[in-house]
């Protein structure tokens, strides 16, 4: 319950015109008004709470874990929102190179560059060269302007790579 909250829809409007004179129902009744208004008031601010421009900072949490993200300590609020609003986009292009580049550009202030030696071609003669290599690879390089941790960046990529793709990162850092 919260003090000095009001329910939009209280009980006893809703009891039948005979029993709305009585003042005992009337106070029976608010009891359970006290006690709904605050449900009533969430359920008619639900798509505020799920909007992580618009959703409490302490219910952020709670949101990352929905779309698949593991916050970090590090991230400041606003850091925090702009990443679970991109998360459906990053999911979107999970497994691809633009995709593994979203995901870096959320977790790190810089210039991210992904590389993918993969190649996919047709040819009108049989056995036809095919470009990029046998093997897969991914080469990431991410040009910083500020302090990266690696463990982190690497933690994302093996989170959006694909798994049979081995990945190189390179960091490096700018001049401020």
């Amino acid at each position: 319950m919260v003090e000095g909250l009001t329910s939009p829809v209280p009980v006893s409007s809703r009891l039948p015109a005979v029993l709305q004179e009585d003042d005992l129902l009337h106070r029976f009744t608010g009891a359970f008004d006290d006690a709904l208004a605050p449900v009533y008031l969430t359920l008619d601010a639900l798509a505020c709470y799920v909007d992580p421009h618009l959703a409490p900072a302490d219910f952020l949490e709670w949101l990352c874990g929905w779309v698949g993200i593991e916050p970090d300590d590090t991230w400041t609020t606003e850091r925090r929102r702009e990443i679970v609003a991109h998360a459906a986009s990053v999911h979107r292009w999970r497994g691809t190179a633009r995709g593994v580049a979203e995901a870096v550009r959320l977790v790190v202030e810089g210039d991210v560059q992904v590389r993918d030696n993969g190649g996919c071609s047709w040819s009108a003669a049989p056995l036809g060269p095919i470009p990029g290599s046998a093997e897969p690879a991914l080469q990431v390089r991410v040009s910083a302007r500020g302090e990266v941790d690696r463990r982190r960046v690497e933690r994302v990529i093996r989170a959006v790579c694909a798994a049979h793709v081995p990945f190189t990162l390179e960091v490096v850092q700018e001049e401020p």
